[in-house]
């Protein structure tokens, strides 16, 4: 069984400011935007305890989000948002883990916690 499969419904791109970017992903997200790096930082990004954030929009989306089409930058999207739904605390606390698959439609709701935390160990290799 499959614990999870993305959506694209945007659920998990709703809310200020959490994804912050690693080493080397700005530059990434630069050249796929076709931009410069400083402009994709200018336009795209905010400074915040010493790490680079993505931007939310108007509506409190990710900036790249987009109703109906989902992520602009889907094929280079940040480690964190890859990630998801194996954060730490999902995988580590089963009433986090709960809670995070009540509230994302891409969680198998009948997969068990201990499936989901074997799964997350195959995700990261």
């Amino acid at each position: 069984m499959k614990t999870f499969e993305c959506k694209m419904c945007g659920d998990c791109c709703f809310g200020e400011g959490g994804i912050y970017l690693e080493d080397q992903e700005s530059e990434r997200i630069a050249l796929f935007l076709q931009t410069s790096h400083d402009d994709f930082l200018a336009c795209f990004c905010e400074e915040r305890n010493n790490r680079t954030y993505l931007k939310t929009g108007r509506d409190n989306f990710c900036i790249f989000y987009e109703m109906g089409t989902g992520c602009a930058i889907h094929p280079v999207k940040p480690g964190r948002c890859s990630l998801w739904p194996f954060y730490r605390a999902n995988v580590e606390d089963e009433e986090t883990w709960e809670m995070a698959k009540w509230a994302c439609r891409g969680i198998s709701r009948e997969c068990s916690f201990e499936e989901f935390v074997r799964q997350s160990r195959l995700a990261e290799k």
